[in-house]
């Protein structure tokens, strides 16, 4: 039974015509999906294409019909970003340089580099993280730094009844020159969310918008997939970092997964590197792809979720942003119901999550 039957058990017998439900229920129905009302009595559902372009693919074809959970995020996301670019634009804030700084044309290596300098990355820079938590915090510490409004969240807002699917999308990003933005889903795992936060990282300084997921790291034929995916690989793991330290690690009894530890990404990430760069066959890279699967869907089926409330907006919302919101609220310069709607919070948590960040009730 599904999470959507099982809240609605008379689901079928709405859908066949053979019950009608209650107005509260069609309302219930309808925040339950995060489906405008009026579209429930349509004769069929109306064709909802992305706001941005869509990078996610299945073999060689588009995915198509995006989820309600993703498009909603997406919008919520335009809202956040162009409130804060009117905001930052008031304040006579200056654009950031780097959005659409590099083209197609340019290296991907060039690239890499740029970004690692701008961003203040240096040579062994996981290695300095105990963790993958600790090493995604500061990448996206990094990015923040510069001006980037990083979001990474596993569920719709704050509604933990509607979770975000990593098979739908790894994350999304939209450019713009005053608030560029990356959304992450949190619903993967933390080492692969640092591929997603440098592939998107790789989509601003191109400039291009767009929707990612990449299935199991497989080559897109896209130009721009192509690109931003060699950036990401070579400022995770830059090529001359690689050729030094492959040697020691491929006698190791699990080198992708020793690789991984070293850079702070998942062993799918290094065995792909890896693959790239010519030091392993494609066969040895097939048979590790097996396993890595069979393992993650194991894995999957023990996957837990919670943790406190609080500290998990931090990321939810993006500190950049919600430091210009609070603030912004507590100036008079907007309203504290639309602080309220933009971050998703209520009066009560949105006071709390300003003190977390150390910004006291006035």
């Amino acid at each position: 039974m599904s999470v959507l039957t099982s809240r609605f058990p008379r689901l079928e017998e709405w859908k066949s015509g053979q019950l009608q439900p209650t107005l509260k229920q069609v309302e219930d129905l309808a925040r339950a999906t995060l489906t405008p009302i009026g579209w429930l009595f349509l004769p069929k559902p109306p064709t909802e294409p992305l706001p941005v372009p869509d990078f996610r693919t299945v073999g060689d074809r588009p995915v198509k019909r995006p989820s309600a959970a993703l498009l909603e995020t997406i919008y919520a996301m335009q809202r956040r970003q162009e409130w804060l670019r009117d905001h930052l634009v008031e304040d006579g804030e200056e654009p950031v340089p780097f959005v659409g700084s590099v083209t197609l044309s340019t290296s991907p290596t060039h690239a890499a580099t740029v970004i690692r300098e701008t961003l203040g990355i240096v040579d062994g820079w996981a290695e300095e993280h105990s963790t993958w938590e600790g090493a995604l915090l500061g990448l996206r510490r990094a990015s923040e730094a510069v001006g980037i409004i990083v979001v990474i969240n596993g569920i719709v807002g704050n509604n933990t009844h509607q979770a975000l699917d990593p098979a739908e999308f790894r994350g999304f990003v939209l450019c713009d020159s005053y608030a560029p933005l990356i959304f992450i889903n949190g619903a993967d795992a933390k080492s692969a969310q640092m591929f997603t936060l440098a592939h998107e990282i790789a989509h601003l300084w191109l400039g291009k918008d767009g929707v990612f997921n990449l299935p199991n790291l497989q080559a897109s034929s896209d130009a721009v997939e192509t690109f931003c995916n060699r950036v990401a690989a070579e400022v995770l793991i830059p090529s001359v970092e690689l050729l030094r330290c492959w040697p020691e690690e491929k006698s190791k009894a699990e080198p992708f997964q020793a690789l991984a530890r070293r850079f702070k990404v998942s062993p799918l990430v290094a065995a792909r590197r890896v693959l790239d760069s010519g030091l392993i066959e494609r066969a040895v890279f097939l048979r590790f792809l097996k396993e890595y699967e069979e393992d993650e869907r194991r894995k999957a089926a023990k996957k837990s979720s919670g943790g406190d409330f609080y500290k998990t907006q931090e990321t939810r919302i993006g500190r950049r942003f919600g430091l210009a919101v609070i603030r912004a609220a507590r100036e008079g310069r907007l309203l504290y119901r639309d602080a309220y709607r933009l971050t998703g919070l209520s009066a009560k948590t949105f006071d709390q999550y300003a003190e977390g960040l150390g910004i006291k009730a006035s």
